[in-house]
């Protein structure tokens, strides 16, 4: 494999592979685990997204191509169990995507006006999965604007009639658009409101002559095992050459260039000795580690919320542990601000749920549902491959555009039945169906009210409500 980079004006620049890495590998092996704990931790969410990336805006044979950079792709459906590209996807919003080459120039988001009544966002993320601004609803309103996002060394001038001007400080950028679907009915509604939605270079949108083009990308296929294994650091190192090193990070940098970790550079595991390979297996192990107890003593337990795994980087504040956990258990989750994310992974009594063995409830109080401005959900998702569960009902999530057709408890509070086999029938409206076997759920909430935050709401339990299924 190699990576070919052609600019107008330069000749062919070729790196090979097979220069390997093994001439840059100065840490001990003792140092080189510690490293690459840090190094994984620091590298998973950025190839995590380029394998999103490469999906839907590089391979146009892959059934999740949307769109070529710069252009928008809209997806007029809610997401279901065939949709793979995502894990614990969000179904309660068709989504829109543009993958952004900004290393050119700037581009222009258009948005169109809508109804006050619904909820939409575009979440602009770099390539380290932090979100560095928003639109819509909450940050910009319902009526629309042009809104130009540049790169880290974009310093043009700005047209008087955009509305925004948005920093990524790295130059291969995602925006992520997300527009409530109130029912099955609504899709035409949503479908017209994408086709709103306009992306524009912006010597396209100011009419004046295009900059050179960027230099040609062979982006290298991914592979199966590339998120966990060294393999991560090829791809890692691809990926850096995208996004200038930040003041904050140098010191990071320097020390995983002491294991091969260098912005563009080559990545070959062949070119290291059975050491060194095994201090870097050994530190992804440890990483791997870390998070399952962090998962298991702070998010299962919900001393954590996951929302501190999603948002800018001064929001993250260099904690890449956190930074991983948001990319491992729901990629391009919202900042806090926007939506926060409450994961179901254990029941009441902290054993992992499995509608293998038990049938479960959620039971909220009178006036206790999840309190949001703009709206709430519940998702299913199989444990197993993190994807939504295929089901008679073709049902995903319950969401509080549903409550009025729920069956509401004796006492006004509202009970919903997350289980593998179907309820008594006058339960069903209830009923969010489950695997045969490990699930878990995410309760969102959009536009959360403070009283989430503060700790004033208090999430209710899943509750098993029968004993080992014979």
């Amino acid at each position: 494999m190699h990576i070919a980079i052609r600019t107008a004006g330069f000749s062919m620049m070729t790196m090979f592979v097979s220069c390997g890495v093994g001439a840059n590998f100065t840490a001990t092996p003792q140092e080189a685990r510690g490293i690459a704990k840090e190094a994984y931790l620091y590298g998973f969410p950025v190839v995590e997204m380029y394998k999103t990336l490469y999906t839907q805006a590089v391979d146009k044979k892959s059934s999740n191509f949307k769109a070529p950079f710069n252009q928008i792709g809209n997806t007029a459906k809610a997401f279901t169990a065939k949709d793979t590209a995502f894990v614990s996807p969000n179904a309660d919003t068709p989504y829109s995507f543009v993958w952004m080459d900004l290393r050119a120039e700037p581009l222009v988001l258009t948005l169109p006006r809508i109804d006050e009544h619904r909820y939409y966002s575009v979440q602009l993320i770099d390539a380290y999965t932090q979100n560095f601004a928003y639109l819509g609803t909450r940050s910009t309103g319902n009526s629309g604007g042009h809104f130009m996002v540049a790169g880290p060394n974009w310093q043009g001038q700005q047209p008087l009639d955009i509305d925004r001007l948005l920093r990524s400080e790295t130059n291969i950028a995602y925006a992520l658009y997300r527009t409530q679907l109130l029912d099955e009915k609504d899709l035409a509604k949503v479908k017209q409101i994408q086709k709103g939605y306009k992306v524009e270079t912006l010597s396209r949108y100011d009419k004046h002559k295009a900059p050179p083009a960027a230099a040609k990308i062979d982006w290298p296929k991914p592979m199966p095992t590339m998120s966990d294994t060294p393999d991560l650091f090829r791809y890692l190192n691809f990926m850096l050459a995208f996004a200038p090193a930040q003041d904050v990070e140098k010191d990071l940098l320097a020390r995983f260039k002491t294991i091969g970790i260098e912005a563009g550079k080559p990545f070959d595991l062949i070119r290291l000795s059975a050491d060194q390979r095994k201090a870097l297996e050994d530190g992804i192990s440890d990483a791997k580690a870390e998070f399952a107890e962090l998962q298991k003593t702070k998010f299962d337990t919900h001393e954590l919320s996951s929302s501190v795994a999603f948002g800018t980087r001064d929001h993250l504040n260099g904690n890449y542990l956190y930074r991983y956990a948001g990319a491992n258990m729901g990629i391009f989750g919202n900042s806090a601000e926007e939506a926060n994310y409450i994961p179901y992974f254990v029941d009441k009594d902290s054993k992992p749920l499995d509608a293998s063995k038990h049938d479960y409830t959620l039971h909220f109080d009178k006036g206790a549902l999840p309190p949001a401005e703009a709206f709430w959900s519940l998702t299913m998702y199989n444990a197993k491959n993190k994807l939504l569960v295929a089901n008679p009902l073709n049902r995903y999530l319950i969401n509080s555009p549903m409550v009025p057709d729920l069956k509401v408890d004796a006492d006004g509070g509202l009970t919903l039945y997350l289980q593998n086999k179907a309820p008594a029938k006058d339960l069903q409206s209830n009923w969010l169906p489950a695997p045969n076997g490990p699930f878990y759920s995410v309760l969102r909430l959009y536009l959360p009210t403070p009283a989430v935050a503060s700790g004033q709401w208090q999430m209710p339990s899943l509750t098993p409500v029968n004993q080992q299924k014979q």
